[in-house]
């Protein structure tokens, strides 16, 4: 999906609406009936009714195939390096959990979350191991 061809209606000055082409609009909705990140789609718009938020950008990445892990990385600024040294793992690692070549521990995506102040829910997609 194309950013510039969504048309952002306002009200009160806010985004009210966004209008996207029909084609963009049909891929989005296949995406989200075959995604595993319904869950947390639907928890992204339950919050947002309590006033919690996720970014947008976080949501538009994690549309367009970035894995949660990395979107959430990205949008708070930390390069591998940093997140690996603050969870106490290997740069190398973590790239391989970010790309799906390894899956992780929860208790390791616990430190991640909490590092990246953001639920587990939030890195929803990983498929980890008990420890």
């Amino acid at each position: 999906m194309n950013e510039r061809n969504v048309q952002i209606i306002e009200k009160d000055g806010q985004p009210e609406y966004a209008v996207l082409p029909i084609e963009d609009y049909r891929r989005l909705v296949a995406s989200l009936e075959d995604s595993a990140y319904c869950a947390a789609i639907d928890r992204a718009v339950n919050e947002d009714a309590a006033g919690e938020t996720i970014p947008g950008e976080v949501v538009n990445a994690i549309l367009d195939g970035t894995p949660p892990l990395r979107a959430w990385r990205q949008h708070r600024g930390f390069t591998l390096d940093v997140l690996a040294e603050r969870t106490g793992v290997s740069k190398g690692y973590l790239s391989q959990i970010e790309n799906g070549r390894k899956s992780g521990t929860l208790a390791l995506f616990r430190r991640l979350a909490t590092v990246l102040d953001v639920t587990l829910d939030d890195l929803a997609g990983w498929k980890g191991e008990e420890s």
